[in-house]
């Protein structure tokens, strides 16, 4: 692992020692940013005036106009606070054993707050028992086997008994998550939203681990007040993406650690827990089989460090839950092709590509926040003198960050040209967006604060002036 001394020599004089030189190209970045959403609702909002074809009360984001103080009001502001004043030192001085976990915390308490500010029922217990969601189907899985066989009977609008939009878009995996709690005795609303806040804040936790281990510790813990504080929370509480995107940041981490490991039966365990994980994100989303890329990302940038008898548990715990539903009746290929084909019997006929194309953006920059998408202007600006050192085979812990980064920003780009995404990336995205947020590694110690203050900014003010939905 490199020291702080070389991780400051890696970054150069424009990303990491925050010079002036640098500065001014991030505001104008953030500003672009600024310029993208605000110009994706001002004709968002002409077009779904004009024909309604977005389905969409405040374009780009699915969200409703709704000025509002609630409870969750205080504790954010004190949690953001907090962070602004004592994250960037806390997160140069704690332990790495103390600091994962804080990270972990302080992500629950930013997403608990920023729920709350909609109140308990509306913030939480009720956003996964809508007519659209997971909860509203719990009694159709008393014969789990009979229903998985029949799934795909029901994916099409016109097919008897239709399943609701977000159990027939995703793989059964995503429902059985919430059949499985209810069978435990966690049911209903609530104990949704807090499995999908506590699992779904442990995505930080990980994201650091991943950063950590394919990187530098220097650069984790300067990332680390940035994830934990992500506008992404927004979205987190409650949806049960948020869950998907820890489920997946897990198993890239524990991919990670499996590549770096250097003793033979760690390696072992952490290869085969990362390929049940990246097995069962697919069954939990049909997008997530984009994991792809970050997973061939971390095997290319540790190729050297591998233990000899990586793939094969990897590829072993990759088979495991597929084979499992395959043998319980469900075939993963056919609900795909349904999927496609309920797709476009609704809104996905409609709503036009080429405004979502670059709409989805302007929504991914609410999920980064400012802050973000500087790190990402860094990043971009870095790769010319990345690939020479690759080329010189002198790859540095920066180099392995910008890597990791970019597999992130090749993910939302396939899944933004993919045709499928139209709308409701803020929340379907969540996954991808925690693979963007490391960049944030790169700005300026300096000028932390003020970055940090950008992204809680965009976070209250979505919160306090829309009521979010999925």
């Amino acid at each position: 692992m490199d020291t702080g001394q070389d991780v400051g020599q890696d970054v150069g004089q424009d990303v990491g020692r925050g010079s002036r030189r640098g500065l001014r190209p991030d505001l104008y970045a953030a500003g672009a940013a600024v310029l993208l959403f605000a110009t994706a609702a001002v004709v968002g909002q002409a077009i779904e005036n004009s024909d309604g074809s977005l389905h969409l009360a405040w374009a780009p984001l699915y969200a409703w106009w709704s000025p509002q103080v609630g409870p969750g009001t205080p504790a954010a502001i004190t949690v953001a606070v907090a962070v602004i004043a004592y994250g960037p030192g806390l997160a140069a001085r704690l332990p790495w054993r103390a600091l994962v976990p804080v990270t972990w915390f302080v992500a629950m308490a930013w997403t608990w707050s920023l729920a709350l500010i909609d109140g308990w029922h509306y913030g939480i217990e009720r956003r996964l028992t809508t007519r659209y969601e997971y909860l509203t189907v719990i009694d159709r899985f008393d014969d789990i086997g009979a229903t998985l066989r029949g799934f795909t009977q029901h994916i099409l609008i016109d097919s008897p008994d239709h399943w609701p939009p977000h159990i027939a878009g995703h793989p059964p995996a995503a429902t059985l998550t919430f059949v499985w709690l209810d069978r435990i005795g966690l049911g209903g609303g609530g104990w949704a939203g807090v499995f999908c806040i506590t699992v779904g804040a442990s995505a930080a936790a990980a994201v650091l681990i991943a950063v950590r281990t394919l990187a530098d510790e220097t650069l984790a813990r300067r990332a680390a007040p940035f994830v934990a504080l992500a506008p992404a929370a927004v979205w987190v509480g409650a949806s049960a993406d948020g869950y998907f995107a820890a489920v997946a940041a897990w198993a890239v981490a524990l991919l990670a650690l499996a590549a770096t490991g250097g003793r033979r039966v760690p390696a072992l365990i952490h290869g085969f827990g990362s390929g049940v994980l990246l097995g069962f994100t697919g069954y939990l989303s049909y997008g997530l089989t984009l994991f792809a890329i970050i997973a061939v990302a971390v095997l290319l940038l540790t190729w050297r460090q591998w233990p000899r008898t990586l793939l094969l548990p990897l590829l072993a715990g990759v088979a495991v839950v597929p084979v499992a539903f395959t043998l319980a009746g469900f075939n993963w290929w056919e609900a795909y092709h349904l999927l496609v084909e309920r797709y476009y019997q609704g809104a996905g006929a409609i709503r036009p590509f080429w405004y979502f194309v670059w709409g989805n953006l302007a929504c991914t920059v609410l999920l980064v926040g400012l802050a973000g998408v500087a790190g990402l202007r860094r990043t971009l600006a870095t790769v010319p003198d990345a690939v020479r050192r690759l080329r010189a085979g002198a790859p540095t812990s920066t180099d392995r960050l910008l890597g990791l980064v970019l597999a992130g920003l090749l993910m939302v780009l396939v899944a933004d040209f993919s045709g499928m995404s139209k709308a409701e990336t803020e929340r379907i995205w969540l996954p991808f967006a925690f693979w963007l947020l490391p960049a944030t590694a790169l700005l300026p110690r300096g000028g932390q604060r003020g970055w940090l203050v950008a992204q809680v900014t965009v976070a209250l003010t979505i919160n306090h002036l829309f009521h979010t939905g999925w």
